[in-house]
């Protein structure tokens, strides 16, 4: 076997060729990029699989998602259901769907979105109808929004807000000029069924000076969506006002969102430096909603049947109103309060005088009679009325309501004729007075009066040597 031959030419050792600096950079981009990916690995979707339903209350299990997220359940026909994490127990996470729930069965597909629901709000709302989840209900096309905020809105430090200084005309007298509003309060409308609630609040939306009305029907009947949107509010109301409809046949989370989804659009019209009238109605219908889905998620029920997550959820929607801060505008906001039965110890109404400011009661005997707006001023009041309205329709004010009160304690008396003129000069300066007060206290629907015809006609209306 012969030996290899070496060759005897030596090795000669060339130098790496220098990389251009385009190529460097080229290098230094990718590596930065996959540093970045590494130190920020995506996001794994955990699914899950529907393991039980009960009333609207889905369970799911095998899957990871906060509260609030949105997650789409996929039917056996690969049709998505929209639901949102409401809370969960171990293993399984409690969901609420937002609208039908045909064709769910057991074992279907449950993947989270990874985001939570959010508003499209802009000056394209403006004249429309929408529906909880911010569709269009008016069949006027699709929306134009601008900006995307959160349905739950942001807290504002109490200390940086505005103070209410200034009153907003509403265009009705008696609240004008006894119950003045001022433009950042916050004021609920205490009225039972069929007292003339939603025929007030069509009149203040007309007739309010505020840049832009936003009204939220929350839980109302399909028809009265309808009456209220065509015929109290009409297109001369509409032209400058959002409004957001979730009837009562819409699953209890979607009338939440309608809630949420009225206050935000609210907040972004406020931070634009707008003057914003908020009209929700119902306060109430939040309530029973958040109740509905409490006790499906199995909290225990503390008064009278209402869960406490909806005392602490009715100051959280409340307080997104009011003043904002400096350099931006305020809502006003009217929450109406079913007083049901005409109990004014209902809970509910109960809990919404302690965190509102100040409440406009309608009587159903008021309504009865014929007078309208059924306001009972005797049991509403406007907590802010001494820091914005002027001393003398303060005191104008004062003794309108103590001659009007005393005329009513007195009624039965004067009514069966047991009552003797001169036997006591302050009635019988009421008794003079009251065909001149109930028709300062009535007023059309069709009739405006604006703040400074109100505070005149009040002081018009009393006598100077008035002594009540």
């Amino acid at each position: 076997m012969s030996a290899a031959i070496e060759d005897p030419t030596p090795t000669v050792e060339r130098p790496a060729p220098t990389p251009s600096p385009q190529r460097t950079q080229e290098w230094s981009r990718r590596l930065r990029a996959v540093r970045g990916r590494l130190e920020r690995p995506p996001s794994v979707t955990v699914e899950g699989k529907l393991s039980r339903m009960v009333g609207l209350t889905l369970e799911a299990v095998g899957c990871q998602a906060p509260v609030g997220e949105r997650c789409w359940v996929e039917t056996a026909d690969r049709a998505k259901i929209e639901a949102e994490v409401v809370g969960f127990a171990d293993e399984r996470l409690y969901l609420m769907p937002v609208g039908d729930v045909h064709g769910l069965e057991p074992g279907c597909r449950v993947i989270p979105s990874g985001s939570a629901c959010a508003a499209k709000v802009g000056t394209g709302l403006l004249g429309r109808v929408l529906d909880g989840a911010g569709h269009p209900l008016d069949g006027k096309g699709p929306l134009a929004y601008e900006v995307t905020r959160p349905l739950q809105g942001r807290p504002l430090n109490p200390l940086l807000r505005q103070p209410v200084e200034d009153p907003l005309d509403v265009g009705v007298r008696a609240i004008n000029a006894l119950l003045t509003v001022g433009r950042g309060q916050r004021l609920g409308l205490f009225a039972g069924t069929g007292v003339g609630k939603s025929v007030l609040l069509g009149m203040m939306t007309r007739f309010t000076s505020a840049d832009v009305v936003v009204v939220g029907l929350i839980g109302e009947r399909g028809r009265e969506v309808n009456d209220f949107v065509r015929k109290i509010l009409g297109p001369e109301g509409l032209a400058r006002a959002v409004v957001v409809a979730t009837p009562a046949d819409q699953p209890p989370l979607m009338r939440l969102h309608g809630a949420f989804l009225a206050t935000a659009i609210a907040e972004h019209f406020r931070d634009q430096g707008k003057d914003v009238l908020l009209l929700m109605d119902s306060l109430t219908r939040y309530a029973q909603a958040q109740r509905e889905i409490a006790l499906a998620i199995d909290e225990p029920p503390a008064t009278k049947g209402y869960p406490p997550s909806v005392f602490a959820k009715l100051p959280r929607l409340v307080e997104r109103a009011g003043c904002g801060e400096e350099g931006t505008g305020s809502i006003t906001a009217f929450y109406t309060v079913l007083v049901e039965g005409d109990d004014a110890s209902d809970p509910i109404a109960d809990a919404a005088r302690g965190i509102l400011d100040g409440h406009i009661v309608l009587s159903r005997e008021l309504a009865e009679a014929g007078h309208y707006p059924a306001i009972d001023i005797e049991a509403s009041i406007s907590r802010v009325m001494a820091d914005i309205a002027p001393e003398a329709q303060l005191e104008a004010a004062r003794k309108l309501k103590k001659c009007y009160g005393l005329y009513q304690r007195n009624r039965d008396l004067i009514a069966v004729g047991a009552y003797q003129r001169g036997s006591d000069p302050r009635i019988d300066q009421a008794i003079a007075l009251q065909p001149k007060i109930t028709p300062f206290l009535q007023q059309s629907m069709n009739e405006a009066v604006d703040l400074n015809d109100s505070a005149a006609a009040l002081q018009s209306l009393l006598p100077a040597d008035l002594s009540v």
